[in-house]
Parts: C-alpha cells; sequence; structure tokens
C-alpha cells in the first residue's frame, strides 16, 4: 500500500493531542466564573478538574488494550468523536452536575489520544528519526499545560467560560476528517479476541481513581487527618498491588508489565517521572509566588510562564535534529543540567524580585525541558517493538500523567508545612529584647506615623508580623525549589544506563 506523508501523519495527531492536554489546565483560571454561573462552592466546582484528571487517568493504561479490541483507527476516531461531542455538552452545561458528568466523558475520550498519538508518530518515522517525531508531540505536552491558563484566562475574560469548550468543536471536526483519510491500522495489529480481564480492568480503574482524588484533594482536607483520603489511598494502594500481580499472572494483560524487564525503558520512565513531577511542580509554584508574593494578576503570572513555553517550542525541533546527529545522551545530560540551573535560579528569588528574571528563568527552564524531552522519549522505546509499542506508550503516559499529579500534590505540601516552619522559627525573633525587631518596630512606628500622623505600637507591630509571614511564605518556595534541583541531579546517572535509537533505518510506512 502506498505511504502517508509522514509530516501529515504528525499533524492530523499531534492536532487533537493539544487540544487535551490544554484542557487538562484549561479550566483552572475559570473556575470563579462557573461558580458563580452555576451557583457552586469551590469545593464543588474544583471537582471539575477532579473529574477530568480521574477520567483521564484511567483511560491511558487502557489504551493499548482498547486499540487491540477495536482496532487502533476505530478507537482514535472514537476517542475524537467523544472528546468534540462532550466538549460542546461542557459548554451547555446548566448545572454543574451536569458539568462534571460531561467533563467525566471529555476525559474518556481525550485520556486515549497522547498514547495513541505516540505510537502512531513512532510508526510513522524511522528510528533515526524518533527525535523529531517526539519533538512533534512534545509540543503537544510541553506546551499544553503552559497556553491552557493564559488562553483560558483570556477567553473567560473577553467572551465567556463557556466558550473554553466550544473552541475545540471546530478543532475536533478537523480532526475527525484528517484520521479518516491520513491514519490507517497497521498490519500486525490484530484484534484480540481472548476473553477480557475483568479482575485487572476492575483493579486499575478503582486503584487509579482513587489514586486521582487523592492526589488533587490531599492537602486540602490535610491528608491522611482525612478519614475520607485514608480510605481511599488505602483502597487504591491495595488495588493497584492487586492489579500488578494479576496482570504478572494472566496471559493476555490489559497493560504488559513486562515491558520493565528492558532496562532501557524502565530507566527512561523514572527520569520522566523527575522531570514533569519537577515540571508540573515549578508550574504551580511560579504562578503562586508571583501572585501572593508579588502582587502579579492571574493574566501576568500566566505571561510569566508563556516565555517558557515559545523556549521549549523552539527548542524541540532544534532536539530533534541534533538526537540524530550527536549522541542523544549528551543532548539528555545538557537538558537536565540547564533545567536543574533554571530551578536554582528561583529558589534564588527574593521579594523585589522583577518580571524579566522570572520570565529568563522560565526561558532557561523551557531550553532545558525541550533538551530532557525528546532525546528521552526517542530512547525510551528504542528497544521496544514495534508490536508493543501501544502498550509502552501507555505505560509511558500514564506514569507521565501520575507524575505530574504528585508533583502538584507534593509541592502544594512542601508549601503549606515548611511556610508554618519558617513562620515558627521567625516568629521567636519577635521579641522586644532583640536588637533587629526593636529597630524594626522603630523604622515601622516612624513610617506609620508619618502617613497618619501618629502610629500606635500595635499598627507597627502589625506590619512587622505582616513583613514576617511574606519572609515566611518566601522561605517555603525557596524550599520547594532547592528540593525540586536536587530531584533532577539525582536521576542523571540513570542516562547511561538508556540505549539509543539505531541510525539509519529505514523508514516504517502507515498501513
Amino acid at each position: 500500500m502506498s505511504k502517508v506523508n509522514k509530516w501529515i501523519v504528525a499533524l492530523t495527531v499531534v492536532l487533537p493531542t493539544l487540544l487535551e492536554v490544554i484542557d487538562t489546565s484549561v479550566v483552572n483560571v475559570s473556575i470563579g466564573h462557573i461558580r458563580g454561573s452555576l451557583s457552586a462552592g469551590l469545593d464543588e466546582a474544583t471537582w471539575t478538574i477532579t473529574a477530568y484528571l480521574v477520567s483521564n487517568a484511567i483511560i491511558i493504561p487502557l489504551t493499548g488494550w482498547l486499540s487491540g479490541i477495536f482496532g487502533r483507527k476505530k478507537y482514535l476516531l472514537f476517542s475524537v468523536t467523544l472528546f468534540t461531542i462532550s466538549s460542546f455538552l461542557c459548554g451547555s452545561a446548566r448545572s454543574l452536575n451536569q458539568l462534571v458528568f460531561f467533563r467525566i466523558m471529555q476525559g474518556i475520550g481525550g485520556g486515549a489520544l497522547q498514547p495513541l498519538s505516540q505510537a502512531i508518530l513512532f510508526e510513522a518515522f524511522p528510528p533515526a528519526e524518533y527525535g523529531m517525531a517526539m519533538a512533534l508531540f512534545g509540543i503537544g505536552v510541553m506546551v499544553g499545560p503552559i497556553v491552557g491558563p493564559v488562553l483560558g484566562g483570556w477567553i473567560t475574560d473577553n467572551w465567556s467560560w463557556n466558550w473554553i469548550f466550544y473552541i475545540n468543536i471546530p478543532i475536533g471536526i478537523l480532526s475527525l476528517i484528517m484520521i479518516s483519510i491520513f491514519i490507517h491500522d497497521p498490519h500486525y495489529i490484530k484484534k484480540i479476541k481472548e476473553k477480557i480481564d475483568y479482575w485487572g480492568l476492575s483493579f486499575v480503574v478503582v486503584g487509579i481513581a482513587c489514586l486521582q482524588i487523592v492526589l488533587d484533594k490531599g492537602q486540602r482536607e490535610d491528608w491522611f487527618a482525612s478519614d475520607f483520603i485514608t480510605r481511599l489511598a488505602i483502597i487504591s494502594f491495595v488495588s493497584l498491588v492487586l492489579f500488578v500481580i494479576v496482570e504478572l499472572r494472566t496471559k493476555e494483560p490489559i497493560l504488559n508489565l513486562r515491558e520493565f524487564k528492558d532496562v532501557s525503558f524502565t530507566s527512561a520512565n523514572i527520569i520522566q517521572c523527575a522531570g514533569f513531577f519537577v515540571l508540573f511542580g515549578s508550574i504551580l509554584l511560579l504562578p503562586l509566588f508571583v501572585q501572593q508574593l508579588l502582587g502579579y494578576t492571574a493574566f501576568l503570572s500566566g505571561m510569566a510562564l508563556m516565555p517558557g513555553g515559545i523556549a521549549t517550542l523552539f527548542t524541540m525541533p532544534l532536539a530533534g535534529k541534533l538526537v540524530s546527529k550527536v549522541n542523544s545522551k549528551g543532548v539528555l545530560i545538557s537538558g537536565l543540567l540547564i533545567t536543574a540551573y533554571s530551578i536554582f535560579i528561583m529558589a534564588r528569588f527574593n521579594l523585589y524580585v522583577d518580571y524579566h528574571f522570572v520570565a529568563m528563568s522560565r526561558i532557561i527552564m523551557g531550553i532545558g525541558m525541550g533538551l530532557v524531552f525528546v532525546p528521552l522519549a526517542s530512547m525510551a522505546f528504542s528497544t521496544i517493538k514495534k508490536e508493543e509499542m501501544g502498550n509502552a506508550t501507555s505505560i509511558f503516559n500514564l506514569l507521565r500523567n501520575i507524575a505530574g499529579s504528585f508533583g502538584i500534590a507534593f509541592m502544594t505540601t512542601i508549601l503549606a508545612r515548611r511556610a508554618q516552619f519558617h513562620q515558627f522559627r521567625l516568629s521567636e525573633q519577635l521579641s522586644p529584647y532583640n536588637l533587629h525587631y526593636q529597630l524594626g518596630m522603630n523604622k515601622a512606628a516612624t513610617v506609620l506615623g508619618a502617613k497618619t500622623g501618629g502610629a500606635s505600637i500595635a499598627s507597627a507591630h502589625g506590619v512587622i508580623y505582616q513583613q514576617m509571614m511574606r519572609q515566611a511564605n518566601l522561605f517555603s518556595f525557596t524550599d520547594a525549589f532547592y528540593l525540586a534541583t536536587l530531584i533532577l541531579l539525582c536521576v542523571i546517572p540513570l542516562v547511561f544506563l538508556l540505549r539509543r535509537p539505531k541510525h539509519g533505518a529505514e523508514n516504517v510506512a502507515v498501513h
């Protein structure tokens, strides 16, 4: 059969992937408008985010298995169709319950798009060009979480929150047309006729769903001080352990965990988890830092993130060319070091840092992450057989999403806990017998007196206490950034366990 141009295939699968990734974060900045429109509380409204993340996470590990049952092209068409229809329904929702239900449908449709797109790209490009294929795929995965909040904020402010869903419809229709024309199942995709692994299916659905809820709601519920979180954590742990046991004993598992016998694939997944743990954690930390401590608006905080996304956008194609010409491991190590350096710069922020310095740290990080993702993804699958590519991409994308959720939950907890710690330590210095405290009180009283014509000791003490709280919060951010830097540096030795893609291999036709 005639070959399909690989660049057309790439555009066909990257387009819906970009939409799906953007929708993981586009709602975050519109929560306030959704609450007001649907008369919901904050905790109720956040379920519109959690519902999407949970359903999305459940589908990812099932993608390879479902592709084998229905055929990859049919399943891709179904996923894009469901995502597009549910986007329209989300925008048309008239109650919070409706919106949450339609977001679950949207997550079910969108969850398969990342692993399916990645598997198709690996078939369209030869091993020597895996780097370029992953550069295209990474544009959606890496830039989406950064573009999402900015795009969602602009649309919500200028139109309404409904349009953050409606804009998916024309792009979804275009994707369906392109998939119908340009994507075909390869000859080795055979439909599964064996019995369905009901136990494995049940355990993975329950385990992933409970885990995602625990990570999303844990900090808000004070983690294991909450009976709700404790019960879900226990259910998740038991379910996932039983899932691993069942899958290793089943001849036709839903998710073939035997892929982890491959040292290169396992090492790549560990490095990826560390990278996305830090990436999603920093995407959370930086907007909070500039809004809480520097007084930025939500839009300006999004603009502080945007330069990093642009830097990644330009770096990925360059990285795709580099990995085909030089040692991929060198590119990956350089990316990890650059990313670690950018996080280290963030750890040196103070209360007087300007916008340009913040944006520059994000640009450096964007360059680093572009140099990390492309060679890492190309080496992760260099030893995987074509027949196992769907299963391997499902594992790879599942662990990336879970790592991102862990990063957000962990960094949120670190901020809260370390802020309390530093507040306690700094408050010990607020004593009349401390020289610096006396000088600060005199200065505050003088400034307030000049403004108001006479300031009380209580007012001066309030100013000092406010500054102490800002310093405590600042130290909590620097602690989190230092920890993220250390995590990235610790996984660098694993790079040497990776295997480079074979160069010079012939192209693989997309049948």
